[in-house]
Order: C-alpha cells, then sequence, then structure tokens
C-alpha cells in the first residue's frame, strides 16, 4: 500500500496488487468515467479495499470491513 499515489492508472495499480480485482461499480458523473474496484486483503477475507478511478486516474481508496454474519443473532 505504501507503493500507490493518486493519480496512478489501473495498470499501475495491479502492477502494484496483482490483476485479481474485482470490478464493483462503473459509472459516469457529469460526463467523467468513474470505475471503482475492489481487492480482498488476503488472508483477512472480511476487509478488502476499494479504489475509485476517474477517468482512468485513481482518485482515492478506502478500506471496507465485510459484516460477519452471527448466526446466534439470527435464531
Amino acid at each position: 500500500m505504501d507503493k500507490l499515489e493518486l493519480g496512478m492508472s489501473r495498470e499501475q495499480l495491479s502492477d502494484v496488487l496483482g490483476s485479481s480485482y474485482t470490478i464493483a461499480e462503473k459509472y459516469t458523473e457529469d460526463e467523467d468515467k468513474i470505475e471503482v474496484i475492489s481487492y480482498r486483503n488476503f488472508p483477512y477475507e472480511e476487509e478488502f479495499y476499494l479504489f475509485k478511478f476517474r477517468n482512468g486516474k485513481l482518485e482515492k481508496w478506502y478500506r471496507e470491513l465485510q459484516p460477519k454474519y452471527n448466526e446466534a443473532s439470527h435464531k
């Protein structure tokens, strides 16, 4: 993560983090092309990072935690 910089292309990001990402979202906003991709933080399956690109350049990234399903609370 220390090697990442805002303004990088998706190709530069995948050179650092690998190509095992998921495209989470694509849309246009005021004629800008927005793409959000997701990487799991292996081995922590409940943790993942989202990377937002605007017109092919990394605009921001952030960490998300997937809620754990608690079977006991659903009985």
